[in-house]
C-alpha cells in the first residue's frame, strides 16, 4: 500500500524515533509499504517519520545509481544494495567531507549542496531483528546518513548555511501552506 509522505512542517519529522522491537505490530506489512511508497516517489531512501511513525527504522534502495555513469565503478555494489535498518546507531563517521546535492521526497522541488563525512559505522538491526555492525563509504553512506537524519528528526536543509537557508526559505514555506506540485502522495501539516 503506497502512504503519504508528509511534508516540510509536519512535527512529526522534528521527532527523534523511538527504538522497536520484532514484536512491533505489522512490522513486516509496514517495510514492505514504505518499499512500495518510496518506490511509487522515485526514492532511493525513505524514513518511518516522513510516513508518520516517530520510530527507528528506515529503508535505501540505490539500484537506480546502478545506471549513472558517475557510480561506473562501483556500479554492481549500487545495484545489489537494498537494505532495512531498524534501531540504526551510526558510531563513527570519517574521511573527507565532501559535498553533495541532496534532495528529500518531504520537501519536493529542494536541492542543495550538503557536506557529510565520506565513511560511516552503523549499527543495526535488519527486518529479520539480525544485528549488523558495517562501514559504509561513497554514495552509500550519504543516503544511510540522509535517511537517519530523519529518525533523529534532522532534516537535510539543518546542513545548509544560514544564507541557504535564507534562499530556500520560500519555497520551504510554500510547502508547509500546501503550495507545490509532485506526482505522488502527501500530507501537508495542518
Amino acid at each position: 500500500m503506497i502512504l503519504p509522505i508528509r511534508a516540510f512542517g509536519d512535527p512529526v519529522l522534528r521527532k527523534v524515533g523511538k527504538d522497536i522491537d520484532k514484536e512491533y505490530p505489522n512490522l513486516q506489512e509496514l517495510i514492505e509499504n514504505m518499499f512500495e511508497t518510496m518506490y511509487s516517489a522515485n526514492g532511493i531512501g525513505l524514513a518511518a517519520p516522513q510516513i508518520g511513525l516517530d520510530i527507528r527504522l528506515f529503508v535505501i534502495d540505490v539500484s537506480p545509481l546502478a545506471e549513472d555513469e558517475d557510480y561506473e565503478d562501483i556500479k554492481d555494489e549500487l545495484a545489489e544494495f537494498k537494505k532495512v535498518f531498524i534501531n540504526a546507531k551510526i558510531l563513527e563517521e570519517s574521511g573527507e567531507e565532501w559535498k553533495f546535492n541532496e534532495g528529500c521526497l518531504s520537501i519536493p522541488d529542494v536541492r542543495e549542496d550538503v557536506k557529510r563525512k565520506g565513511t560511516i559505522v552503523i549499527e543495526y538491526y535488519d527486518e529479520n531483528f539480525v544485528k549488523h555492525t558495517e562501514t559504509f563509504s561513497d554514495i552509500r553512506a550519504r543516503v544511510i546518513q540522509h535517511e537517519y537524519d530523519h529518525i533523529e528528526g534532522i532534516l537535510f536543509t539543518d546542513h545548509l548555511s544560514a544564507l541557504k537557508k535564507k534562499l530556500v526559505k520560500g519555497k520551504l514555506t510554500k510547502i508547509t501552506q500546501g503550495d507545490v506540485s509532485i506526482n505522488y502522495k502527501m500530507r501537508f501539516p495542518k
